[in-house]
Order: C-alpha cells, then sequence, then structure tokens
C-alpha cells in the first residue's frame, strides 16, 4: 500500500512506498490507522459516568449509522442488535463494567435495510481510584464473511454423507456434523465440549487412541479400520489429520461393507472346501487308499470352514455296523478329547439321537441345542466328561447317501460362540457329504470290479510246470489303484519235445474286457506253441493272424522264448535260448558270474493287433547252464514317476545286486525295490533258472 507525497515543484507526483518515508509519529499514526481500515475495526469509547458512547467512523459504518443519525447512547447500540443475541451481549458488557475486567462478544448486528452481519467486539473497562469502573474502551471487528466462509463449511459437512467431528488438544469435541451424531448415537449437545475418552471409554487402549494420538503427536495423518464394541457394535474407516487446532476425524460405518467381504471369503472358502474334500477323496481312494485314512483328511479340512469341530461315520463291514471312523477340532488341546468322544458316542447315546436318525432316515438334521438334547441321554463318566469338554451348542448331522445308500454320516458342531450354520453353510457342508459318499461309493464299486478282474485273470494264470532241470517262477501284482487290473499274462509250459517255453504279455487296457481279452490270447497262443515245431516269431505271426481273423480288435505286446538244449549242448553244460519280441519291453538274462545282459538292444518288433502281414524274427543265445532268465511286463519298469528306459536300468542294477537270492525270493525282491511305493500298474513276471545238470 502507498500513500501520497508531494515534493516541493513536482505537484502530482507518483507515491512512495511506506517503508521509505521517514520514521516520524505523524507516519506511526498513518500507518496504524491503514492498518485498521484494512482489518475492518472500529473503536468505541463509552463514558460509565456520562453515559456518552463515542464511535468512529469506522464502527458508525458496521453497525449501519451516519454521524447524525448516532445519538451516542448505549440504546443505539443495542437496538440494532439481532433480538436473540440481546440478552447475552449486553449481559457480557455488563459483566465488564461490573468486574473492571475485559468484554468479548460476538453477535449479530441487523441494519435498517434488514441485512445481517456478524460483529467481534472487544473491550476494557478502566476504573477510578476507587476500584469503581468509569470508563469501557474497545473495538469491533465486521466477521461477516468469516462468519459466511465457515457457514459455508458447515453446511458443507451437514450435508455430508460421511461422519465428521474435529477435536481439540484437549480431546474435546468443537464440532460434529449430523451424520456424526447418528453413527455416534449421540447428540450435539452431549458431545460438544465433552472428552472423547470420557464419552466413548471403550477407545482407551484402542487403535482408536493408538492412531488418534500418533496423529496428534507426529503431526502424520492416518488412515485405519478399527472396531468399536456395543453399543455402537461397528466397524468404522477412519481417516484422522492433524490441524492447528486439534484433530479432524472423518469415518464411514463399514460394518455391512465388512460383513458383505467376510460372506465372500467364507463363500470362497466353502468353494475351496467342496473341490479340496474332491481332490482328496480322489487322490486317496483313486490311489488305492484306505477309507478312514481318507476321511480323516475330510474332517481335518472341513474345520473350522463349518464348525469347530467334526466327526465322521461310516458303514463297515458286510453287516453294515456303524462306526466313528474320523475326527477333528480345531483347538489342538481338544482333539484327543475329540477323538475320545468319538470312540464312545455311538455306544453310549439314544437310539433317536441324530445321528441315528440320519443314518436310519437318509435325512439331514439340525440341531439348535445339543446340549439339552444329547447331554441327558449321556451315561455319566468319560463321554459326558468329553461331551461338557467339547462343549458343542449346535450342530448338523447330515446323511453320506450314494445311489440309494447310506453309507455313514458327517456330524458338524460349533460351539457357543459361533451361531448356528446358515442356509449357504448347510448347503456347502451337504454338498461335502454327497462327495464324500459318491467318492466312497464309487470306491467300493472300483474295488468290487477289481477284485473281480483280479480273480478274473488269476483264474487263467496257471501255475508254471517244474522240470528237473530248471526252476520256473512267475508273479502277478494288480495295480494298488482301484480298478487298475489290465491283461498283464505270463505263461510256462513244456513241448512234447521236452522244450520250456515262456510267454509274458500285455494287452492294452484294463478292468474284465482286458482281462477277458488276455484269456483269448494266453489259450491261442498256448494252442499254437504247444506243437514244438514252430519258432517264437512263427508263434506270433499266427497270433496276429488270429486276431485279424476273429475280429478281437485288441493289441498287445509279447515275449515268446524258449528253452532248447541238444545232446551236445547237454554234454557242453549249455542252452539256447530263442526269443521273439513284439513290442515288449527286453528280456533280462543273468549269468553265472552275476552279469546281466539284455537281450535285444532295441525295443521289439510291432505290438500284436496292428498289421497281421508284419514281419517278425526270432534271436537266439547260447547260455551256460546257471543262467536265469527274466521277462516281464512293463508296470515293474514304468510309470508317472519313472521312465522306461530308466527303469530297466534300474531293474538290471537289482538284478545283478540280487542275483544271490533263491529265484522265488528274487522275484519278490525285484517288485519291491523298484516299486517301494506301490504298482501304479499290474505286474507279471515269469522267470527260469537252468539248474547244473
Amino acid at each position: 500500500m502507498t500513500v501520497p507525497e508531494q515534493r516541493p515543484g513536482s505537484p502530482g507526483a507518483a507515491p512512495r512506498p511506506l517503508s521509505v518515508l521517514p520514521d516520524d509519529p505523524e507516519v506511526s499514526r498513518l500507518r496504524f490507522e491503514l492498518a485498521i481500515d484494512a482489518a475492518g475495526i472500529g473503536s468505541f469509547d463509552w463514558d460509565l459516568v456520562t453515559g456518552k458512547l463515542s464511535w468512529d467512523d469506522a464502527l458508525l459504518t458496521i453497525f449501519g449509522y451516519d454521524a447524525d443519525g448516532f445519538d451516542e447512547t448505549i440504546d443505539a447500540f443495542a437496538v440494532r442488535l439481532h433480538p436473540d443475541d440481546r440478552e447475552r451481549t449486553l449481559g457480557a458488557l455488563q459483566d465488564a463494567i461490573d468486574t473492571c475486567g475485559a468484554y468479548d462478544a460476538e453477535f449479530r448486528v441487523v441494519l435498517p435495510s434488514g441485512e445481517t452481519r456478524w460483529v467481534q467486539g472487544r473491550g476494557r473497562a478502566l476504573a477510578d481510584d476507587r476500584g469503581t469502573a468509569v470508563r469501557l474502551l474497545g473495538a469491533g471487528i465486521d466477521t461477516t464473511r468469516l462468519r459466511e466462509g465457515d457457514a459455508r463449511v458447515s453446511r458443507v459437512l451437514e450435508t455430508m454423507r460421511s461422519a465428521f467431528f474435529a477435536l481439540d488438544r484437549e480431546w474435546r469435541f468443537t464440532y460434529v456434523n449430523a451424520e456424526a451424531e447418528r453413527v455416534l448415537r449421540r447428540g450435539r449437545d452431549e458431545l460438544l465440549g465433552g472428552d472423547v475418552w470420557a464419552l466413548f471409554p471403550a477407545a482407551v487402549g484402542s487403535d482408536f487412541e493408538v492412531n488418534y494420538r500418533a496423529v496428534m503427536e507426529r503431526g502424520e495423518e492416518r488412515v485405519f479400520e478399527a472396531y468399536y464394541p456395543p453399543p455402537l457394535d461397528a466397524w468404522y474407516e477412519v481417516r484422522a489429520w492433524p490441524g492447528p487446532d486439534g484433530l479432524s476425524v472423518y469415518f464411514l460405518d463399514v460394518t455391512e461393507r465388512r460383513a458383505a467381504e467376510q460372506r465372500a471369503r467364507d463363500s470362497a472358502a466353502r468353494l475351496a472346501l467342496v473341490a479340496e474334500v474332491s481332490a482328496l477323496m480322489s487322490a486317496s481312494l483313486g490311489s488305492g487308499g484306505a477309507e478312514e485314512p481318507a476321511l480323516q483328511r475330510v474332517a481335518e479340512a472341513v474345520v473350522p470352514v463349518l464348525g469347530d469341530w467334526v466327526i465322521l461315520t461310516l458303514s463297515t463291514g458286510e453287516d453294515g455296523r456303524m462306526r466313528d471312523v474320523a475326527s477333528w477340532h480345531r483347538d489342538p488341546a481338544l482333539r484327543g478329547t475329540t477323538a475320545s468322544y468319538a470312540d464312545l458316542r455311538l455306544a453310549s447315546i439314544a437310539p433317536d439321537a441324530p445321528v441315528l436318525q440320519a443314518l436310519g432316515s437318509g435325512r439331514l438334521l439340525t440341531v439348535a441345542d445339543v446340549p439339552g438334547v444329547i447331554r441327558p441321554t449321556l451315561p455319566e463318566g468319560e463321554v459326558r466328561d468329553a461331551f461338557d469338554a467339547l462343549a458343542p451348542r449346535t450342530a448338523v448331522t447330515l446323511p453320506l447317501l450314494a445311489r440309494g445308500r447310506t453309507l455313514g454320516a458327517l456330524s458338524v458342531y460349533r460351539g457357543a460362540d459361533r451361531p448356528a450354520a446358515n442356509a449357504e453353510e448347510v448347503s456347502a457342508a451337504r454338498e461335502v457329504a454327497d462327495r464324500v459318499a459318491l467318492a466312497l461309493d464309487n470306491a467300493r464299486l472300483f474295488d468290487q470290479q477289481r477284485r473281480l478282474a483280479e480273480a478274473l485273470q488269476r483264474s487263467m494264470l496257471t501255475a508254471p510246470p517244474q522240470p528237473d532241470d530248471a526252476e520256473i517262477v512267475v508273479r502277478y501284482q494288480p495295480a494298488v489303484e482301484a480298478a487298475q487290473v489290465g491283461g498283464d499274462w505270463y505263461d510256462a509250459f513244456l513241448q512234447p519235445d521236452g522244450a520250456t517255453v515262456l510267454v509274458i504279455g500285455d494287452v492294452v487296457g484294463h478292468d474284465t474286457e482286458a482281462a477277458a481279452t488276455m484269456g483269448q490270447l494266453r489259450g491261442m497262443l498256448r494252442g499254437i506253441a504247444y506243437r514244438g515245431d514252430v519258432p517264437p516269431d512263427a508263434v506270433l505271426v499266427e497270433l496276429d493272424g488270429a486276431i485279424d481273423a476273429l475280429r478281437m480288435g485288441s493289441m498287445a505286446t509279447a515275449v515268446v522264448a524258449r528253452v532248447e538244449q541238444t545232446p551236445a549242448q547237454r554234454a557242453a553244460g549249455t542252452t539256447t535260448l530263442r526269443w521273439s519280441n513284439a513290442g515288449h519291453p527286453p528280456p533280462l538274462l543273468l549269468l553265472p558270474g552275476g552279469e546281466v545282459r539284455e537281450l535285444g538292444t532295441e525295443r521289439g518288433q510291432l505290438m500284436l493287433g496292428v498289421d497281421p502281414a508284419a514281419r517278425r524274427t526270432s534271436a537266439a543265445v547260447e547260455v551256460p547252464r546257471g543262467s536265469t532268465l527274466l521277462l516281464y511286463t512293463d508296470g515293474l519298469v514304468e510309470g508317472r514317476d519313472l521312465l522306461l528306459d530308466d527303469g530297466i536300468g534300474l531293474l538290471r542294477t537289482a538284478l545283478a545286486r540280487l542275483a544271490d537270492l533263491p529265484l522265488d525270493r528274487l522275484c519278490d525282491a525285484l517288485v519291491s525295490r523298484l516299486r517301494p511305493e506301490g504298482l501304479q500298474d499290474d505286474v507279471a513276471l515269469v522267470a527260469v533258472r537252468l539248474h547244473p545238470q
């Protein structure tokens, strides 16, 4: 701001900045007046002895008077006061006079035009020598613009859909909008001026206090979510930031949002549980695993998604007797108690107990008061003590139903601190029970089929002959996996001329159809080879032709080996091994010194059932007596975890290391050595050891 300065001889010269004017009393007075004008401040002087009230021009303007219209009395001041503010404002003046103290009041002024202005008045009473107030000096400031700005802010805050409040540095409420009143369930008259920790004691020591104090002390904004217990019983998303006067807090009630998120998480967990149970049952029972270990894994998966603890009941034996076979509790300390209760409860509960009703009726049962229904039926002692320790409140019992048969039951329990299962949770439990039941039923059907196929297969695999000059050992081991019995076969028989024929084969496919095809091929091959004048390759050619002519539509691999000996060889202690290979893993030869040879360095010729015109040949080798010939199917040397070439290498190594074992023990040891975790496919072995003559 500048003021004009006239220099001699230069009328109308440009003004100079105040900062360069001489520092004299007149300049100081000018500066003061300019500051007063800029601030919109007017001054007053009230002579309490004469009653004369003097106002400067600024104050007259604020109150809407001109110099002639103002009669210099307190009544002229009072008449301009808003009716709602008059008593309070005049009372503040009187207090200052009575105490010879300060006057401070903000009030509204109503002008003749009807316009309303806000004025902040401040002053001090002056006393005479006797301590009586004789004069009151002060000033008035037009705060209308400030008030209008505050009003606009207030209107915005009041119309916000989010709750907002402000705290001073003493943790007292200084502002609360309407939404905050609603969310906090307290009125403005109760909150304003109140201590936040006294009004909301549960916030002490909680995330609210930790974050509020951090904002106040560190001057940093914080965003967090926290729960306030009843009577609010709600989750809030809070944004708190510091200000010059204290703390500003904006918050939303996110209880419903969090509940929706939790419902989504629970739904995802239930879907994942159903998928997990399906995978568990498939993996456990599909690999030949027992039912009880599979159900134990299911029990561990169900808790805590569907309940606090569970018991699985299973129908066992031909008589359909029910037995609790698996249990689990979310609390590791109570798992032993759960298992004890499962061991005892079926022998202790009443005939109309929910689990027995579910088993008998095949219907889902819910129990809202487990202690009231079950506890009175339990005898005193261990079973009741276990029940009391587990403290169930509600339960859902679901039958394991498959193809119209009840295979068992799933009992899911919850304690008092967890609400009863809702419709979605019951539906998920039903889905789990249905999948468990279907897997159990399928596994049992597969097992029946497997046993049938195995019985059929074993019935066609006759015992080998035992010539005087050799020992023949055969082995057949079905796959561990259910319903994986296939078309593996062996055969050994003597021809009329005294030669021994050994056969190993594998029909493509599994189950009873493959076993039946195997029986046909084995019978035809035996009939073709028995004559004695047909070499191994010719036997396979005739068998291939029969497969085509009879339209069997089957494919198989096979090795036919013939143990031959001439008189000269008998005298020399040697024997000829002649063989032909139709797509089968190569035979292995164990020599007396422990050396192992692979008969055929490449994979055998075309498998049977592909081309009846395929060319086939035989190979021969002369071996010393005491040698051992091993024929085997690919289930021993190939699988998901083992490549064929690697498996054959392992078999050669094992055969060399076990060479000194008797032949029957050697065959058993080879199977256990190569497949310690169980067979993934059928395995057939036929071995002949040529004794010295």
